[in-house]
């Protein structure tokens, strides 16, 4: 099923809600005796989500509202911790990123392949909705870029999750764009501040569970910036896959419910031409993938 945080013009309380099959309605789920927030409702696990089904198998017409009458919030808009984040996990990608001079996580001569998955975190004071302005100008470098990615959502927690039973964890999986800071990506070495500036993690616009996402290789990724297609690739191109980084992930922190891993960008970014092309106030960036819809955001 599709998952997702939304209000409506006259009542502005984020609630939670259910998407029909073809994404045009969404029912509420918080009056159908559903838990107010996404994260209630992936910490009640398969309970949760077996009484979501007995609400949609309930409905009839007047439960569903248009979804074009209702504003999306990120699905997860108050992540409780940090969101996980995987670099250089595309192998074109890391190469372009390694040419680009703004790679500060290799040393000069070094394979521009990482041996092991690269992890950093962004704040989760980066998450905002399809939709939202990216508030550029907070980057007052002027190297702005645009990262397109699937990120994975916890369901049930853990610490020492094996490869084999890594996808018994996940919940679900949504859209994400890693906007990035590339000077401050550079200048300070360690990524955090330039992955994590207010409002440069748009999300979503829904969580794709589990058992309607199936995360195989021919998942298409694509993210065009006005129009113009740049990153395009699928998910078996991924470096490091999804068990490899959940289990190198919770074999030291514990996992919970509702944590969000972002698994890489493919090649294509603003850096990886000559000259970078960086995102300027005005621009619209917008990432696709197979079933897990449209994630589309202006720069300011």
């Amino acid at each position: 099923m599709k998952l997702v945080t939304f209000s409506t013009p006259d009542a502005p309380q984020l609630r939670l809600g259910a998407l029909d099959a073809a994404a045009q309605r969404v029912i509420d789920l918080t009056t159908h005796g559903g838990p107010a927030t996404m994260a209630a409702l992936i910490a009640e696990g398969q309970t949760g989500l077996a009484r979501v089904q007995a609400v949609l198998e309930a409905s009839d017409d007047g439960d569903w509202t248009a979804i074009e009458a209702v504003r999306l919030s990120a699905p997860l808009p108050r992540p409780g911790r940090n969101i996980f984040c995987i670099g250089k996990n595309y192998r074109p990608h890391a190469e372009e990123f390694h040419r680009s001079g703004f790679d500060a996580s290799s040393a000069a001569g070094a394979d521009a392949i990482p041996e092991a998955p690269i992890m950093f975190t962004k704040a989760p004071s980066t998450v905002i909705a399809t939709g939202e302005t990216v508030p550029g100008h907070l980057d007052d470098t002027g190297t702005t870029d645009y990262e397109g990615e699937i990120a994975v959502v916890i369901g049930r927690g853990g610490r020492g999750i094996t490869a084999e039973a890594a996808m018994d964890h996940v919940y679900g999986y949504t859209l994400v764009n890693d906007v990035t800071s590339r000077q401050l990506q550079r200048d300070h070495k360690q990524w955090l501040l330039g992955k994590s500036i207010d409002g440069f993690c748009p999300m979503g616009p829904w969580i794709a569970t589990a058992d309607e996402f199936a995360a195989s290789g021919e998942v298409r990724l694509r993210t065009w910036v006005n129009d113009e297609l740049r990153q395009d690739a699928v998910l078996a191109d991924l470096i490091f896959d999804i068990p490899t980084i959940i289990a190198t992930l919770s074999r030291r922190i514990t996992l919970e419910p509702g944590d969000i891993i972002a698994t890489g960008t493919p090649d294509g970014v603003g850096i990886g031409f000559t000259p970078p092309r960086f995102l300027k106030a005005g621009d619209v960036v917008r990432i696709e993938a197979t079933g897990l819809g449209t994630l589309v955001n202006p720069i300011a």
